[in-house]
């Protein structure tokens, strides 16, 4: 953590002036997608335009945009473009359609116990530069039957995979991690 994010003091008046005022933006800009994205949450939850409800939302969401808005700034997200909006929506399809694949292979493997396994732990290295983006594509993973991330270190996840088929890390990260990563990077970076 930086050593303005604690308090520290510089010494110096103005410059601790320039920092605060420098950070309050983000701050600002980060509690306004926070407080936009609780909100639409609490909206899609209850599915209902009663006054009451939304009064309740926008309430509940403004208290937790408050208490939580400087742990949201501090994950890194990059800010919202129609770029970015587009690459998760196109993310979400693939993600869906990876998910329903992989549920009915998985399916076909117990009603037919004869299909050979080979399961095994694989080496799946990937370019995403930011933590977030690294845990979203380990969860995309997990999220598809067959395989589950267990550990990234670096940048190299390890997956367990129910049948291992590819040879090398390379052909790993092709056949498991690349369909994820592609989006993800337009997302993040």
């Amino acid at each position: 953590m930086p050593l303005r994010d604690r308090g520290v003091r510089t010494g110096d008046p103005r410059k601790e002036e320039a920092m605060r005022s420098a950070r309050f933006p983000q701050k600002a800009t980060g509690f306004v997608y926070l407080l936009v994205f609780l909100f639409a949450i609490w909206l899609c939850l209850t599915r209902s335009a009663h006054w009451q409800e939304v009064l309740t939302g926008a309430a509940v969401s403004l208290v937790l945009a408050l208490f939580l808005s400087e742990s949201y700034s501090t994950l890194g997200l990059p800010r919202l473009n129609p770029k970015r909006l587009m690459g998760f929506v196109a993310y979400l399809g693939v993600l869906l359609k990876e998910v329903v694949q992989a549920n009915f292979d998985v399916a076909y493997r117990i009603l037919h116990p004869r299909m050979p396994l080979r399961p095994g732990i694989v080496a799946v290295r990937t370019g995403l530069k930011q933590d977030i983006a690294k845990l979203m594509l380990a969860n995309s993973i997990t999220l598809t039957p067959g395989t589950f991330t267990m550990d990234i270190v670096g940048d190299t996840l390890l997956v367990h995979w129910i049948d291992v088929k590819g040879e090398t890390v390379e052909e790993s990260t092709r056949i498991i991690g690349e369909k994820f990563e592609k989006y993800l990077r337009l997302i993040f970076e």
